[in-house]
Formats: C-alpha cells, structure tokens, sequence
C-alpha cells in the first residue's frame, strides 16, 4: 500500500520556522520526485517545491525561494520541508506528493498524503 504521511505542522509565530516532513512507503522512493503542495482556504492549490530522489534536482516556487529548503534523506524514504522566516501568507495545509517524473504539475502526481496544517500568526 501507497503511503505519504506528512508530519511537523503546527502554529508559529511571523518569523519563526518549522520543518515538515514526508515519510513515503509502499513504492520505489529512489525513482520518484517528492512533491510539496500548498492550498490556503479559498485558495487553488499551490506548488511549493520538489525534490527528485533520483538525481537529487530541486525547483522552488518564487514564492518561497531563499525561505524554505527542501532535502530527502533517501534511506528513511522521507523528505523534508524545512521552513523559515514564515510569513502570514505561507498559513495553508501542506501536503507532499509523489510523482515519478520531475515536475510541479499537480495532475501528473501519482500519490498524495493527507496534508499538514501549518498557521503563522502575525
């Protein structure tokens, strides 16, 4: 079975930081891209950034480039969303996603986990 459990949300403070993370079972960790999305109420869902457990490729969303580094550790299948400097705006559900090629289209993933709430307070 398919599994992505995101963990690590929580409520911080403007400024502050958090790190999530994304354990992923049940498929070939090494051969997909790890994907982290974002949908803030009202709003579309958004790509944050990705990660290819292959070779080791990142894309960042402008959004949080120089603010949030994401990085795998390949021999726990996990990925990590390491968040800093938080904005007001960065407050949504949070969720990794699997997908076998590198990309941040959300249609062409294949497996999702069930999101993580992350609020920053201003």
């Amino acid at each position: 079975e398919v599994q992505l459990v995101e963990s690590g949300g929580g409520l911080v403070q403007a400024g502050g930081s958090l790190r999530l993370s994304c354990a992923a079972s049940g498929f070939t960790f090494d051969d997909h891209t790890i994907g982290w999305f974002r949908q803030a109420p009202g709003k579309e869902r958004e790509g944050v950034g990705c990660i290819s457990s292959s070779d080791g490729s990142i894309y960042y969303a402008d959004s949080v480039k120089g603010r949030f580094t994401i990085y795998s550790d390949n021999a726990k299948n996990t990925v990590y969303l390491e968040m800093n400097n938080l904005k007001f705006e960065d407050t949504a559900v949070y969720y990794c996603a699997g997908a076998s090629a590198l990309t941040m289209v959300p249609e062409q993933y294949d497996y999702w986990g069930q999101g993580t709430q992350v609020t920053v307070s201003s």
